[in-house]
């Protein structure tokens, strides 16, 4: 047994019973530490991994209360059962609410104790899991808010670091709810440059007024002009300026913008003596900018302007294993937001948001995991807390078991086979959750297909 090892720690002052719970568990697979003293229960608490403390309360010296409370301060993990008699179920009650996940009630009956310490286990992994994840998404703070660690975000990240200190424009493109603005906003932290990131949506402002909110406009340039102003990229100024939805823009814009972008100077709507800006142009769109030119809605001029650096991010059904990081990371935002003790994703709850496809993309998972907090009625998100269409996602069960001892080649070939049933034959997809190219499936594919030959021939 080692000191990595989640273990089962029985407390009980009563040696008989300490006998039978050890063999109980140990016979269930478990690996059990049981000792008949409160104070040495507590040095392992403080030293040892556990999964599961399952304690006596009423001890000599300390007593079950106090072992929980040890729990509290250095073992957050670690789930607390505690053993009662019938005539102290009211103490066994306040343990509850200072945190003890079950109670059992003598004389105990083996099932019971079998199920509680099973299912304390389960909570245990769960909450260690959330810890393990925690701690990744503070590692991996290269640009704070993008979480991810799929192939795919990874050469997104790295194709962010590398352009960041230059000054060409950068296009962002990808479905919506995809974090494009996430990205803009790290471009611009990782570029160095002072002055201020600012964000327009060209398809939220009416076109008659978007000029103006782009260049400014002079003091009676316009019904409603009384006095002279400033546009975005005046406030850019030494920063950086996103124009999301940039295929939106009217036509008759995107000249003038073309201009702003070769010349490095604005007019004012009104004006008559352009200025100089210093400003770094991101451009974000989930349209098609090639189809928008063929119809005449796109500059072909000022798609290639914009487009010098172009970054595609991925849709989250395409990220492989980034939605348990994802969903992780807005757990912990909206219980801090909201006030509750909200820490862990029960599994089946995770199976299911790992198997739907979401087609709103981070920016849905974001409002599920929201609404899944204000709902959850303890600690624990569960599967009842999820919307029905992402609680009854088909495939809802898509974690692969596999035996201790299953040869490699075998393990490779299951989970080949089984990510293809999971797009439905679609390599490409396939290629992208596994981490691997294409040509590698075929590679592998065409191998199985001559051993299941040889082995029909044998």
């Amino acid at each position: 047994m080692t000191d990595n090892q989640p273990v089962v720690l029985v407390v009980d002052d009563d040696a008989a019973n300490l006998r039978s719970l050890e063999k109980i568990l140990s016979r269930e697979g478990m690996t059990v530490s049981a000792v008949a003293d409160g104070q040495e229960a507590a040095r392992m608490l403080r030293t040892r991994r556990i999964g599961v403390l399952l304690t006596d309360l009423m001890m000599p010296g300390v007593d079950g209360m106090e072992l929980l409370r040890t729990v509290s301060a250095h073992s957050s993990h670690t789930a607390v059962v505690v053993m009662t008699a019938y005539g102290t179920v009211e103490t066994a009650v306040a343990a509850m609410k200072e945190g003890a996940y079950d109670f059992i009630t003598k004389p105990l009956r083996r099932a019971e104790v079998v199920r509680s310490v099973t299912r304390g286990m389960e909570r245990s992994r769960l909450r260690a899991e959330n810890e393990s994840l925690l701690q990744e998404l503070e590692r991996a703070g290269r640009s704070r808010e993008i979480i991810g660690s799929s192939p795919m975000m990874r050469r997104c990240l790295d194709l962010v670091e590398r352009v960041a200190p230059a000054r060409t424009t950068v296009m962002l493109l990808g479905e919506s709810g995809t974090g494009k603005e996430v990205f803009a906003r790290a471009l611009h932290r990782m570029s160095g440059r002072s002055g201020p990131f600012i964000a327009v949506n060209c398809a939220a402002i009416p076109d008659n007024l978007l000029e103006s909110e782009l260049f400014g406009h002079e003091k009676g340039a316009f019904t409603g002009a009384v006095s002279r102003r400033d546009g975005r990229f005046q406030l850019a100024h030494g920063g950086t300026l996103l124009l999301d939805e940039i295929g939106d823009l009217p036509l008759p814009l995107q000249g003038k913008l073309l201009r702003v972008l070769q010349e490095g100077e604005v007019e004012r709507v009104g004006g008559s003596r352009p200025s100089p800006v210093d400003v770094r142009v991101l451009a974000a769109t989930n349209r098609v900018l090639e189809d928008e030119i063929a119809a005449g809605r796109f500059r072909q001029d000022l798609y290639y302007r914009l487009n010098v650096i172009s970054i595609e991010l991925p849709p989250l059904r395409e990220r492989g294993g980034d939605v348990p990081r994802l969903a992780h990371h807005f757990l912990r935002r909206y219980a801090s937001v909201n006030g509750k003790d909200v820490s862990v994703i029960s599994s089946d709850a995770m199976e299911a948001l790992v198997a739907y496809r979401w087609p709103g993309n981070v920016r849905e998972l974001e409002n599920v995991i929201e609404r899944a907090v204000v709902l959850a009625r303890g600690t624990d998100v569960t599967l009842a807390d999820l919307p029905t269409k992402v609680a009854q996602a088909e495939g809802g069960s898509r974690i692969l078991h596999i035996p201790v001892g299953t040869p490699f080649e075998e393990i490779e070939r299951l989970a080949l086979v089984e990510t293809l049933k999971m797009t439905g034959g679609d390599k490409r997809r396939a290629a992208v959750l596994l981490g691997i190219a294409v040509r590698t499936i075929y590679r592998k594919l065409e191998g199985m297909e001559r051993d299941g030959e040889q082995g029909a021939e044998g």
